[in-house]
């Protein structure tokens, strides 16, 4: 049998989807997170940089290095596990260790990261977490647990996956600057589940914040966009009044040039708030919710804190593209207009023309009388002249000669002048 070619790209793409897997995480345990994003551009960062801040750190724990070119990394350094993932707009890192701290969330874990090394990072934190992994059954023990570390009114909590794990955050930065969020694992829970929750939490967090990128430039946005809402409004009404209709679509193509200018510059980041806030969702809804206890799920919380700023941002959007529109239209509209009013000066111009050219043939036509008369007049004289001796021969009077040589001279001139404005014509 003869071998099938294989496309270049097919064993790299059918790898893909299995080359980030989940951790194992077996309670109890601890993990910290940190993303990082530059202030500008975060699609167009330096990747070479970013590679070489993550094997500053490797080469600090002796830890072996990724592929040239990877996008992602999981290995040991220290005592701890180290999954790193570089994204379309920010690198993110997450750090595993068995075993958690006699006191919850006390930062020892984040601590992995040097403190030189992260005043090196080639960007800012978006976020970072600390996520504590108990094991426990007992759902008051776990209901007085989260009373003592998180906030009560912005305390979200459930059973996920079919009640063998519980989690609980509040999305607040606690004094250390990190998120805090707690999994309890039920007894016989696997580590590749509880992994997985690990970093559901994770994403949630990163996207959620990322997301929320989109409202911060919407607020900026807010006092431009009703300078030219305002502008726009006043411009439609100088359209129907005494203003110069040339001035006004001048001031119209400004103000629309300006709406666009603004919709290129935010297009991507209100293309990537929704893609993030679809994430958001997936990942909420893969963990199958169940409430605790009475208390606000995960889902409710975003509906009710998050799902409000992302409709905002949508809003925004579709706020800009009825500008566009209604500019563009204003636009056409306006144009219309100064083309109806040229067509109208254009007729009357064409009306003048007409007038002055009838009034030009009739001039030609006087001046081309006049003009038969003067020659004939100077012609008569000739022929006389010509004629004066038939008048003594014969006896002919001059008024006679004169009488009789002038028709025929009138239309001997008349058809030469008519002959000349033939062939010029």
């Amino acid at each position: 049998m003869a071998a099938i070619e294989d496309h270049p790209l097919r064993y790299a793409l059918a790898n893909e989807l299995h080359a980030r897997p989940f951790p194992r995480v077996q309670a109890p345990a601890r993990a910290a997170f940190l993303a990082i994003k530059p202030v500008e551009n975060g699609a167009g960062r330096d990747r070479d940089a970013e590679m070489a801040h993550l094997l500053e750190l490797l080469d600090r724990y002796g830890a072996a290095h990724p592929q040239p070119g990877a996008t992602h990394y999981f290995g040991q350094i220290g005592k701890h596990m180290l999954k790193w993932e570089s994204h379309t707009e920010f690198v993110t890192y997450t750090i595993f260790g068995d075993g958690t701290a006699e006191r919850p969330f006390d930062g020892s874990t984040f601590a992995m990261f040097p403190s030189e090394w992260l005043a090196k990072v080639p960007g800012q934190r978006v976020t970072s977490a600390l996520i504590r992994v108990e094991l426990q059954n007992d759902d008051e023990a776990i209901l007085k647990s989260v009373a003592d570390w998180f906030v009560p009114e912005s305390l979200a909590i459930s059973r996920v996956l079919d009640d063998e794990l519980v989690v609980a955050g509040d999305f607040r930065i606690d004094e250390q600057g990190h998120m805090r969020f707690a999994i309890f694992a039920r007894e016989g829970t696997g580590a590749r589940r509880t992994g997985r929750i690990v970093q559901r939490l994770c994403e949630i967090e990163t996207y959620k914040s990322m997301s929320m990128l989109g409202l911060s430039m919407v607020r900026e946005l807010g006092p431009q966009l009703s300078q030219i809402d305002g502008r726009l409004t006043k411009l439609s009404e100088d359209m129907t009044g005494a203003a110069q209709p040339d001035q006004v679509l001048k001031a119209l193509l400004t103000t629309s040039a300006e709406v666009e200018n603004i919709i290129a510059k935010t297009a991507y980041r209100f293309g990537a708030t929704g893609a993030y806030e679809t994430i958001v969702n997936q990942r909420i809804d893969v963990l199958r919710e169940q409430r605790f206890l009475g208390r606000q799920t995960f889902a409710e919380f975003m509906m009710r804190r998050f799902d409000p700023a992302m409709r905002t941002v949508k809003s925004t959007e579709s706020r800009l593209a009825a500008m566009s529109s209604r500019a563009l239209r204003a636009g056409d509209l306006l144009r219309t207009r100064v083309d109806v009013e040229r067509s109208a000066q254009n007729q009357e111009l064409l009306t003048s023309m007409d007038k002055r050219a009838d009034l030009q043939l009739r001039l030609q036509r006087t001046v081309e009388g006049l003009s038969v008369v003067a020659i004939s007049y100077y012609a008569v004289n000739l022929v006389l002249y010509l004629l004066g001796p038939i008048e003594k021969l014969y006896g002919v009077s001059k008024p006679m000669l004169a009488a009789g040589a002038t028709p025929i001279v009138l239309i001997a001139v008349w058809l030469m002048v008519r002959r000349i404005r033939k062939h010029m014509e």
